[in-house]
């Protein structure tokens, strides 16, 4: 087992929280017969143990899919730290279809860690001065100081896909964010910036499925905005679209890494593990804390409970 990197104290560490937080959430999973070594590699075998869900041949069970998530995002909490101690800096662009999962994988991705380090941006539409600066600009803003790690929800791929297809720019301004884009993120990469892009690949008939699901979910229905109806009926304009941008940006110093999104489980651990594979990390998690115990407080009186104002109790305890 190697040792952790670093000198922390455990009294302010903060990945203390953050792992014993993943840890219980394995544990509620599943009782692991054995505790992979620290900084080892995430699992390498997603669906090893799987169940198959009713009705869908060679999908995770649910059991199964808990049990793998838990397990990495104890090593997402692992990586958060590594970014921190290491002063690393790092954006993850998340683009594909609407309804292709992205924001479903950067949610199991962020709910274990702190917003502090690890934050996602998701830019609305830009203001009117906005549109006359550079286009790159409003990006650049979001970019990640040192041990921070920046999640794009669409990006400055925008660009090349839905403003594209719904005739928010022109061609030749389309055509300059091919000339631009690959030396754009070569400088960010020059700079130190790890960058990882990631496209959710999702099938015509899954992608319906989805739209209908959130037409017939209210809690759902708020996805659903005019422009994706839109994009429903341009599935052709967005393919050539999406052909045409990976001709031009897919290139080796930038690769986009394709997650098949058809199966939600799936491509979540996928994209998770992928990610994990991607920054070299070690395990900084400190020894287990004792709290110890509180004072006495002596001859201080407290006000009365009744004194303070309590919400409604509709759901007593």
């Amino acid at each position: 087992m190697s040792a952790p990197v670093g000198d922390h104290r455990r009294g302010d560490h903060p990945a203390v929280m953050g792992v014993i937080m993943a840890q219980r959430k394995a544990t509620k999973a599943t009782k692991r017969s054995s505790r992979r070594d620290p900084g080892s590699n995430p699992p390498s075998s997603l669906i090893e143990e799987a169940e198959a869900a009713p009705g869908v041949t060679g999908k995770m069970g649910r059991k199964a899919y808990e049990r793998e998530l838990a397990e990495l995002q104890i090593e997402l909490v692992k990586l958060q730290e590594w970014i921190k101690h290491a002063g690393l800096r790092v954006v993850v662009l998340f683009e594909g279809r609407d309804a292709a999962g992205k924001g479903g994988t950067i949610k199991r991705i962020t709910e274990s860690l702190n917003p502090r380090i690890c934050r996602v941006v998701a830019l609305g539409t830009p203001t009117e001065r906005e549109r006359t600066q550079w286009y790159f600009q409003r990006y650049v803003a979001q970019l990640p100081a040192a041990g921070e790690m920046v999640l794009f929800d669409r990006s400055w791929y925008n660009r090349a896909g839905v403003e594209r297809v719904m005739g928010f720019c022109t061609e030749q301004e389309v055509e300059e964010f091919f000339r631009s884009c690959p030396p754009f993120e070569g400088m960010l990469i020059r700079s130190g910036i790890i960058l990882i892009k990631y496209w959710f690949s999702v099938s015509d008939e899954e992608q319906e499925r989805r739209f209908q699901r959130r037409l017939d979910d209210p809690t759902r229905r708020w996805k659903l905005s005019p422009m994706d109806l839109q994009s429903r009926e341009r599935w052709l304009d967005y393919s050539k679209a999406k052909d045409d941008m990976f001709a031009h940006t897919d290139t080796k110093e930038s690769p986009w890494w394709v997650v098949d999104a058809d199966v939600k489980r799936h491509a979540r651990l996928n994209c998770i593990s992928h990610l994990l594979s991607m920054i070299p990390y070690q395990d900084l998690t400190p020894e287990p804390i004792t709290l110890p115990p509180r004072k006495d407080h002596g001859k201080y009186v407290r006000p009365p409970i009744t004194d303070q104002t309590f919400v409604p109790a509709r759901y007593p305890a």
